[in-house]
């Protein structure tokens, strides 16, 4: 049944376009890789700050400049991840290694609204200095999932 409904969405006349494309797909291909950039340009610096670079800054100077950046980001590529998954669909869902890197976004961003949510992130957002071990231990996991899923992406054109 899965792979109807991926053999489907491949087959749709506009994914058809799509793949034949010789200047939309690049195009939708260059908006991921933008997307990309400023989510991981700006998740980067929050994470360094919350791991104690730049300890003389308030969490919430840097975060409210840095979080805007992520979010639209992580909303350009989920957009353009989607379409570029649509023009190939059941080869990249058959894929272990897109399997992975899905894995390892949801994670990033699971761990993302976890700590956005919590006291802790909420606690630190005017202190200066150390940050709480809960932040610290967040950022480092948003780093290794975040440059994962980036690896991960970067090897599917390999296979």
């Amino acid at each position: 049944m899965l792979a109807e409904i991926l053999g489907d969405l491949q087959n749709l006349p506009w994914v058809a376009a799509l793949r034949a494309s010789r200047w939309v797909y690049p195009l939708v291909n260059t908006g991921h890789i933008l997307g990309l950039a400023l989510v991981f340009g700006a998740i980067i610096p929050l994470d360094l700050r919350m791991l104690g670079l730049w300890s003389s800054i308030p969490l919430r100077t840097v975060s409210t400049v840095l979080v805007p950046v992520a979010l639209t980001g992580l909303i350009l590529t989920v957009v353009t991840g989607a379409l570029l998954f649509a023009v190939r669909a059941e080869k990249y869902a058959a894929l272990g290694i897109f399997q992975l890197k899905l894995l390892f976004v949801f994670g990033a961003v699971a761990n993302a609204l976890l700590l956005h949510t919590s006291a802790a992130w909420a606690g630190a957002q005017d202190r200066q200095g150390e940050m709480p071990r809960r932040l610290r231990v967040a950022a480092l996991l948003s780093m290794t999932l975040w440059t994962a899923a980036i690896i991960c992406g970067r090897m599917i054109g390999y296979m």
